[in-house]
Parts: C-alpha cells; structure tokens; sequence
C-alpha cells in the first residue's frame, strides 16, 4: 500500500514535473532532445509541462500510466527498468519518487490543483560557507509558498556547480571541495526557481603561519583585493619591475609590445609618478584606437561576408570613432541601440543587418551590453539562470518593429515603426515588450512610436542592474586576464562575482565618471593588484582565481603577428589591404591569412568572447618555429635585424639592442653569456648568429605570453 503524502492529492504541475527533472527525465541526451527517446518526448528542462502532461497521459493511446494499476503502468516499470530501458533504471522501487508517481497515477493523473499554494520562493541552507580542501558539505533546498508554508525539496532539487574543480556537488546535494583556493557557486533549482550556495575555500593555514605581506596600496582596488586575499590566505606577490610593467601596458592599452626606444627611456627615467604618466600617454595614441575598435568589432560582429565590404567597413569605421572620440559607453550602446535612418549617415545600424531577426538582435544586445545570455530561452527555461520564453520574447517585442529597408540605388535604412505583435510560439499568447527581470505590463501603448526608447532609457538608466556591471567587468577582465564574473558574458544569479564588493567599486567608479572608460583603465593599472609580478609565491602559486598574482595571456593572434613585425622590421602584407597596415587593424575578420586563423581570430559570427581562442597549441608553437614567412622577416636584407648587424659592430651593445626589441628589458649577464659564447662559434656568420638569437627568443613564453 503506497503512503498518502501530506501535500494531499497529487497533480502533475506541482509533483510530477519536479520529479522528472531531478531525474534528469527531460535532459536533451534524454527525452528532452528535439526527437525524443524511443518515441516519447519531453519538453527541454520540463519547459512546457502541458505538452509533457499529455505525452505521459495521452500519447500512444494513454498507454504510459494505468490508474487501475499502477504499479503495472508503463512510466514505472520502464523507469525502474523492470521492462528494458535505454537510459537504464531512474527511479527505485518504492522510493519517495516512485511513490509520488504511483500516488499521481492511483489519483487519476491529475493536470494540477489549483487550489494548491504556489511557488514563491527557494532558499539554500546554509547560504554561505568556509570549507578546507577535501570538505563535504551537505545543503538543503526550501522551498517558500504563496500560503506561507514552506517545504524541504533537496531531493527534487538539480543542482550544479559553477567550478567542479573548486567544489563539486551530487546530484543529493552534498557539496565536496577539490584542493584549489578560491570562492565559488552551487545553484540548486526547483520548478523554474534557483537558490545559490557559495562556497570560501581558503588555502591551508601551514605549520608554520608566515603573517600576510606589507605590500603598498595604491587605491581602493588594492584594499578590497587584500581583503579577499587575506579571507582565503593567500599572499600577494610583489610589484613587477619596469620593462615588465612597460610591455603589460603596452599590450593591454595598444596591443603592441614597446619599441627598444622607448623601453629604454622608461627604463632610465627616475620620475616616480612615470607609470601613471606612459598610461596617460598611451590612452592619447591612435593604436589605442585600434585596438579598442578591434575588441568591439569582434563583439558587435563586424561581418563582410554579411554586411559586404563598404557596410563592413562604415561600420567598422563608426567605432573606431567612437573609440578614438571617447564617446562615453552609455551614449555609444545607445547609439547602436537606436540606430535608425540611412546607414549612409548611422553605420551603427549595421547591427541589424548582421543579426537576422528581432530575436537575435534582441540576444545579442543583452550579452554585449549586459553580460546576460538569453538565448537558450528561445526553446526553454534557461537551466541556471531565472529567464523563461516569455522573458526571451519580451526582450525580441522590443525589435519587432526594426527592420532594414531597401531605397534609392544600392541604400539601405534601419526603420522601427507599425504595431507588430510578438506572441509566445508555444502558447500563442501575445507577449508584450519588457525588460528583462520586469514583469510584463497587462497593456502596452502599440503607437506608431519607436519601443526601443524604452529599452534604452532602462537599459543605461542608474537603476539598471547589469549594464555598467557588465562593462566594468569587461573592462576589468582585459586588464587583469579574467573577470570578476567569469565567463565575463555569463553574468547571472547563480555565477556572482568572485568578490562582490570590488566589483561595485568599478562600476560605482565607471558610472560617477559618466561611463568614461578612460577613466577606468586609469583606476585600473594605478593599482598595486594590476602592477604585481607574475611571479608567483609559494603562498599563491596554485592560484589563477583571485587576483594575488599578474596571469600570463597569450598575446591574440593579431597582436602577436604585429609583435613579429615589430621585432622584425619587416610588415606583412595583407590580401586586399593596403601596404602599412597593422594586424590590429584589420577591419575585416574575413581576410584570408593563415597566422591569425592559427592563432585564434573570430569569424564574429556570434557576439561571445569565447570565439576568439585565447589557449596554446602544439600547432601554434611548431608554426612559431617552422614559419617560412617568419624566417623570412628575420633574414630579410632590409630588415631591422640586418641593420643592427651593421650599425652594432660591438655584440654586448647588440644583444643589448635585441634584448631591449623584443623583450622591453636589458639581457642578463648570464644571457649575454649563452649568446657571446654562441656568436663566438659563428663569428664568420653574425648575421646568421643574430637571426638564431631572434629566433629563439620569439619562441619563449616570455615573447608569445603578456605577462
């Protein structure tokens, strides 16, 4: 005899659905995928549970429960796997989720009770917690009714971890650490709410306690850090020398390495406000420009295959710009946002033509511009996050009216006018225009008025809860070779910053400063945290998450081609560009050159950072030391290798010259000892000696790698 539950009756909506979830019934490796399993079908993640009430209870002639017998019923006995199933045995017999089956089933297979109270909140027990390495920690899930009741729900729960390494979860909900120091999430989810567990994991107290360093602060970035540091016991490491700190700002601001000039006179200048003085400098070069425009060309998919090569180009050229002006970054993404009229005269427009429905525009404007991915919600509720279909389509009402428009010869415009409806695929219910994390309105004024005013004036407004989060973090990512939220785009409820309280000051910082973001790089790398050593410390020496040490970046594929250039002295020539031009100006992500594919440059098909591939490879280092065209710009007769040759007949003050070009810094004794000890066994080849050196040296990490 199966137990009556005290929630009294069973329905679908509020026992069953929950139940095949936490089972993973609804999976897209399950019945959840577009074809189904076996011919039965479930919605994604449980996101149209009518569909799914009537796959069990209707499809195949009713054939999946039999209230008469339950225990006879097709969905039990295949989910327990007493008849055979692929997906092997869910449910045990007689447990609690067995039981709410059967229960259901015995009840007549109810749709819902409406009479029952409703969901309004989750909450995780405990919300927070300190854990050593190796640490178990079980949770528990409760979920809040509309009645003021309140339930345990750990076993309907699904839970997931934002970092397995850091902490790994169960599918009960017992938390277990790794051995890495850090701070992370576990959200736990239930009927579409999520609860978020976070997880401090410091780094072991040792025998023998060495007291947290005396490091120099230089501004509120660096007191909030050590705070943190401090909280996990990690030890910051000291602040890089000067050829080091040079090269970084000279990658992050121009996206090119320093000539040996101006390495030089930093290096013998004893101003001691000159860090800030190179930064201020820089931020006025029009390479700053350049690179900048690259960033967002990738973001905003500047895309000739779509946009054709003028298109491609006007746009492109719009946010260089804009990037050159330092038009404020509210005013430039409402500037796309907006855009409305000729290209001709708005190449900011060209968003929508590069985006191929109100949908995509809609998704792609939230990632840029406030971090947040909503288009999984296309099909169904976004599995870790709080956005169902109806939000995704309120944001797409938005763009409904936008649409690009032939006139003239050979013009387009972007125009937003009429009273188009947007209404929701599966419901057939008309969704009206709102913002994400509203509530849609019962009414919306459908006049002839251009809706995305509305959206802009939220989405830059002083209330809005992502838009200058996400640019500082942005921002703060670049710099730093991660973000505070991480991945920098992913911004959501269940994957909160690694430390709140500095992300608030740059955004306090990004907005009292009119979303000036010179301004913020300036905050940024006068900081003792930016300036630090990417040498480790046996205190942090396993620790990549939180900012105690400088991380090593390998240069982007366009900046490491310019850096051989540069060293080199002889330019590449692109297919279709004119003689002269830098890799970080290329406007076309579509030009055909077999480095930057390598080395990982965007096709800008997708506004995700995550297209540019950012990782080593065994095919990037054996193209670095096997390149025709690169061993080519090291012997070429006019090149700035065979002119040192000649006007450095003394080989300290050569290997100075060469140490100074490629690295920022002056040679070691030891190094001018390896490399006169090699010139002396070529010292009828200098040249060939010379371009070995070069050789070796742009195949170290400390050449390849921004450190």
């Amino acid at each position: 005899m199966l137990p009556v539950f005290a929630s009294g009756e069973m329905d679908f909506v509020n026992d069953v659905a929950p139940v095949l979830s936490r089972f993973d019934c609804n999976m897209s490796a399950c019945h959840g995928k577009a074809e189904g399993q076996n011919g039965f079908k479930l919605s994604v993640f449980g996101n149209d549970p009518r569909a799914d009430y009537e796959a069990l209870t209707m499809a195949g002639r009713g054939r999946r429960v039999m209230a008469s017998s339950p225990e006879t019923s097709l969905l039990l006995l295949k989910s327990t796997a007493e008849i055979p199933h692929e997906g092997g045995p869910r449910l045990e017999k007689n447990s609690r989720a067995y039981q709410v089956m059967a229960e259901w089933i015995a009840d007549g297979a109810k749709w819902e009770d409406e009479s029952r109270a409703t969901l309004t909140n989750l909450k995780i027990e405990p919300a927070q917690q300190i854990l050593g390495y190796g640490a178990r920690q079980p949770l528990k899930v409760i979920a809040k009714f509309s009645d003021g009741s309140s339930e345990d729900v750990t076993w309907l729960s699904v839970f997931h971890s934002n970092n397995v390494g850091l902490a790994d979860v169960s599918e009960n909900g017992v938390v277990t650490t790794g051995s890495i120091t850090g701070q992370t999430a576990v959200m736990a989810r239930y009927q579409g709410k999520v609860a978020v567990f976070q997880a401090l994991i410091p780094r072991p107290e040792e025998s023998e306690a060495k007291p947290f360093p005396e490091r120099p602060v230089f501004n509120e970035i660096d007191k909030l850090v050590d705070e943190n540091l401090r909280r996990l016991n990690l030890h910051p490491s000291t602040l890089a020398g000067d050829s080091d700190f040079l090269r970084r700002v000279f990658l992050d601001l121009l996206g090119r390495i320093p000539s040996a000039d101006e390495a030089r006179k930093f290096l013998a200048d004893k101003n001691p406000d000159k860090r800030s003085k190179i930064v201020d400098s820089l931020l006025e070069r029009p390479e700053f420009a350049d690179f900048w425009a690259l960033k967002w060309a990738d973001l905003l998919r500047v895309d000739r295959e779509k946009l054709g090569r003028r298109d491609a180009f006007a746009y492109y050229d719009w946010i260089r710009e804009s990037v050159a002006e330092n038009q404020p970054l509210d005013q430039f993404a409402r500037s796309v946002l907006l855009a409305e009229g000729p290209l001709a005269e708005n190449p900011a427009g060209h968003l929508y033509s590069v985006t191929k429905n109100p949908g995509e525009t809609a998704a792609t404007i939230s990632q840029v511009f406030l971090g947040i991915r909503i288009t999984c919600a296309v099909c169904h509720q976004h599995p870790y996050d709080q956005w169902t279909q109806q939000d995704y389509h309120g944001m797409r009402a938005f763009f409904q009216q936008v649409s690009t428009k032939s006139y003239g010869e050979d013009a387009r415009a972007v125009v937003a006018y009429g009273k188009q409806t947007t209404k929701h695929p599966r419901t057939g219910e008309v969704v009206h225009p709102y913002p994400l994390g509203k509530t849609m309105p019962d009414e919306f004024e459908y006049s002839g008025a251009d809706r995305r005013e509305r959206l802009a004036e939220w989405m830059t407004g002083p209330e809005n809860p992502w838009f200058a989060r996400n640019l500082a973090n942005r921002i703060w990512a670049h710099f730093l070779g991660r973000g505070l939220v991480e991945p920098i785009d992913d911004v959501r409820a269940t994957n909160p910053a690694s430390n709140p309280a500095l992300l608030d000051l740059l955004t306090d910082h990004l907005t009292k400063n009119d979303f000036d973001a010179k301004a913020l790089i300036r905050l940024i790398t006068a900081s003792r945290t930016y300036q630090l050593s990417s040498e480790p410390l046996p205190e942090n020496e396993m620790d990549e998450l939180n900012f105690a040490r400088a991380l090593f970046k390998r240069l982007p594929a366009e900046v490491l081609m310019d850096a051989v250039c540069d060293v080199t002295g002889v330019p590449e020539k692109f297919t279709g560009v004119p003689a002269g031009h830098r890799a970080i100006q290329l406007w076309d992500s579509q030009t055909q050159h077999y480095f930057l594919k390598l080395f990982g440059r965007p096709a800008r098909t997708t506004p995700c950072e995550c297209e540019r591939a950012t990782g080593a490879s065994i095919s990037q280092a054996l193209h670095l030391m096997n390149s025709p065209n690169i061993q080519t710009k090291l012997a070429h007769q006019n090149g700035r290798l065979a002119a040192l040759v000649q006007s450095q007949p003394n080989d300290s003050k050569l290997f100075e010259e060469l140490y100074l070009t490629v690295y920022s810094r002056f040679p070691t004794a030891e190094e001018t000892g390896y490399a006169a000890e090699y010139f002396s066994k070529k010292s009828d080849q200098r040249q060939k000696a010379t371009e070995d050196l070069v050789w070796a040296m742009l195949n170290t990490m400390e050449f390849i790698f921004n450190h």
